[in-house]
């Protein structure tokens, strides 16, 4: 049974980014085709694919794969009351939640050129844990409390991850703003002898709308990276019976939600914007992920042992 939802999960990913790749290059190619006397037919032919993903079969088609991806993280992560994990079911959780986030997005933003990013991480963090199984068995993983310290954990964790991506995203937007500007562009663009970058980052809301969104999405982060640091110190004094241990996860998970809040602060104090304050959101996210996933890849690939 897992295997099929592997594989169907795996498929209605790649095949929506495969989609949505082949009407991205359609519609950078169109300008280009239509500026040919000889090609009228090409010119005036439909969209390369009817199944984008803000098309209505492409919105049901993506829910069903983000059903069936979590359907297959329950089972493979939960079974029989215990919990398997490792930094292959952390990624695969991470980007099924980064995903249906975006699903969400997707009914206000148009948000086309975040879909060629997202939908290929999805799709191939959705396979990795057939090439690397968990190796963390908690036999505590039923209780209550540690569910909902699992659960809010991963949402936030999700949350960022989309905010990493938005963030990229505004860099690559800004860099081509000022390249705009000094003229650099026209020059690039003849040379490379296609715009596909630039129809691509064109598919995007303009840029103070990204801006808006990725705050929107680092401040309800931030609550919920919060409320994990809370919960597990409950969780980790009622179930475990000792206090939370500073170890290299904890100590990179208050490191990144110490960089959050000081960029939410700034923010909110001196209106901090621009390159660096995307970058320091890059930055916090890394260390997030070191917490996250950085130390069950080292402990459970490098070292071969599991994460306490």
């Amino acid at each position: 049974m897992d295997i099929v939802l592997y594989a169907l999960t795996a498929l209605l990913y790649g095949g929506l980014a495969v989609a949505g790749w082949r009407a991205h290059r359609h519609t950078a190619l169109r300008p280009v085709l239509e500026s040919v006397p000889a090609l009228p037919a090409m010119a005036g032919a439909p969209a390369a694919s009817g199944l984008g993903v803000f098309s209505a079969p492409g919105r049901l088609l993506l829910f069903i794969a983000l059903l069936a991806h979590g359907v297959l993280l329950h089972t493979t992560i939960f079974p029989q009351n215990a919990m398997v994990f490792g930094f292959a079911f952390a990624l695969s959780a991470m980007f099924w939640l980064g995903a249906g986030i975006y699903w969400i997005e997707s009914f206000f933003f148009p948000l086309d050129g975040l879909q060629l990013l997202v939908l290929p991480l999805a799709c191939v963090a959705s396979l990795l844990p057939l090439a690397f199984g968990g190796v963390h068995v908690l036999s505590y993983a039923a209780a209550p409390m540690f569910k909902l310290h699992f659960l809010i954990a991963n949402i936030a964790y999700g949350l960022f991850a989309i905010a990493a991506l938005h963030a990229v995203l505004m860099l690559l937007v800004e860099r081509r703003l000022h390249a705009m500007r000094g003229g650099v562009l026209q020059r690039q663009g003849a040379a490379a002898g296609n715009g596909w970058l630039s129809s691509w980052l064109d598919t995007l809301p303009p840029l103070l709308t990204l801006e808006k969104l990725l705050f929107r999405l680092i401040s309800a982060g931030f609550v919920l990276l919060t409320l994990t640091l809370l919960s597990g110190i409950l969780f980790s004094e009622q179930l475990v019976d000792r206090a939370l241990r500073l170890d290299h996860k904890t100590v990179f998970a208050i490191l990144s939600w110490l960089m959050f809040g000081a960029l939410l602060t700034a923010r909110k104090v001196s209106g901090w914007r621009g390159r660096a304050a995307l970058r320091w959101v890059l930055a916090s996210f890394v260390a997030l992920l070191l917490a996250y996933v950085g130390s069950r890849f080292v402990f459970q690939v490098l070292l071969h042992r599991p994460v306490v």
